[in-house]
């Protein structure tokens, strides 16, 4: 099953990303510390009594309005634009209010629009440090969503009974998963980059859609296809297209949207639009997309509006690889969807992902390149040299490595990095997010 995704609203300074940084930093269990990535954090995983989650920081998808910075929309506008999308997008709701100030005006505003949503929501009384202001988190049963439960993210005091009542609210994670589609294809990006007219072309005369897939967790629907006799799925489909039903407000939260998305799907594309190039919105879901380990398949749409030369293809993709370095393995491919230019390419690089996503390395060939590699570089701290005794492949999608080691401490990341880059030159993971796991001699003390 896809990972849960818990999204954290609520009006300015109640403590949002103070509550968002305590949840997927000392609870954390598996938490990728990407260079490049962006600095600024909008998700993260987080592990509790065994299920692992994202943690979604609506704060700081859209800068909340400012009046005394001119703001031009309304703190309580933007605040409401936050919970639509997370009652939208999210499978839990975490309603964030302030235990000192008790309830306001705006934390009724965003309640009436969460009691209309089916999702669970739990709502978290911040700052709430004393005896009194515990007690005044019983004043949030005012808002229709039960008991207030108080907490101080600042202090993590109350954030164990909270991750519980979240935990509670899952969906049961031993469910059954019918059989799937071959190939699952998120398709992701800004707002306005050409993800409709990219689905359009997909969905050309040469391919038949088959029938529309009710959502797992929500009301979305996507589209099966079927190419070359397999069955193809565009998740989330008619999220993506329904415009008309998205308010303008919205819009710019739509990182969420595609967190669901990568989430539920196997393969994400990343469109990129050629004219802006790579904003800091695309950073955060390509991000995303690694530390979910997902195939990935960067896509420059709108090709035909540039003016090109002979040196245009590789100026762009010299820039784009900077600009998205933490994912490097994966393949770009500049398009149009209008005039469905190298459109046909994206299905092919998708089938090819897929397959290094199913591909297992034999373990003697995996121990032949690991003790080439520790030849080459040799790692010591102290005057202690760090020993690799046994590799093996665990699982796929992701492939996943298991390296057993004399002392997990001694690995830095860059080390890390070196023996990524040498399985990727050996055997070919183009497209997809490895996963590296080093476990000491007692195979308690791993470092991931």
């Amino acid at each position: 099953m896809a990972r849960p995704v818990v999204a954290v609203v609520g009006r300015p300074n109640v403590g949002k990303s103070t509550l968002f940084n305590r949840l997927i930093g000392e609870r954390r269990a598996v938490v990728d510390a990407v260079p490049g990535t962006t600095r600024d954090r909008l998700y993260g995983t987080a592990e509790w009594r065994g299920r692992e989650f994202t943690v979604v920081d609506t704060g700081g998808i859209g800068m909340e309005g400012d009046p005394s910075r001119g703001s031009a929309v309304p703190v309580r506008e933007d605040v409401l634009a936050q919970a639509q999308e997370a009652m939208d997008e999210a499978d839990v709701i975490l309603f964030v209010v302030d235990a000192v100030t008790g309830p306001v005006p705006a934390d009724h505003d965003v309640a009436d629009l969460l009691r209309r949503s089916r999702k669970p929501i739990v709502v978290a009384a911040n700052k709430a440090d004393g005896d009194r202001q515990g007690r005044n988190s019983v004043e949030f049963y005012e808002l229709g969503l039960g008991e207030g439960l108080p907490i101080s993210a600042l202090h993590g005091t109350g954030t164990g009974d909270l991750l519980d009542a979240i935990v509670e609210r899952f969906e049961p994670a031993d469910v059954e998963p019918e059989e799937g589609p071959h190939l699952s294809l998120a398709i992701v990006g800004r707002p306005n980059v050409g993800k409709s007219s990219l689905i359009n072309a997909l969905l050309g005369k040469q391919r038949s859609i088959v029938s529309p897939v009710a959502g797992t967790t929500r009301d979305a629907i996507d589209t099966e296809l079927q190419v070359d006799g397999r069955r193809v799925l565009l998740v989330d489909t008619a999220g993506i297209r329904r415009r008309g039903r998205i308010e303008r407000g919205v819009e710019k939260f739509s990182v969420l949207r595609a967190i669901r998305a990568v989430e539920r799907a196997e393969v994400a594309v990343l469109v990129i639009d050629a004219v802006d190039g790579v904003t800091a919105q695309d950073t955060h879901v390509g991000g995303y997309i690694q530390e979910a380990r997902k195939g990935l398949i960067v896509v420059v749409n709108k090709w035909d509006l540039i003016e090109k030369d002979t040196n245009t293809a590789k100026e762009y993709t010299d820039r784009i690889r900077r600009d998205l370095s933490f994912v490097d393995w994966a393949p770009l491919v500049f398009i149009s969807a209008l005039t469905r230019q190298r459109v046909p390419r994206i299905l092919e690089l998708a089938e090819t992902v897929q397959a290094r996503r199913d591909m297992r390395v034999p373990t003697p060939k995996l121990m032949e390149l690991v003790r080439e590699a520790v030849s080459r570089h040799v790692v010591s701290e102290r005057g202690r040299q760090l020993k690799i005794y046994y590799a093996t492949q665990a699982g796929t999608r992701p492939p996943t490595f298991v390296f057993f080691v004399n002392d997990p401490k001694l690995l830095h990341f860059s080390y890390q990095r070196y023996l990524e880059n040498q399985l990727r030159a050996a055997f070919d993971f183009e497209g997809t997010a490895i996963r590296l796991v080093f476990r000491g001699r007692d195979e308690k003390d791993a470092r991931d």
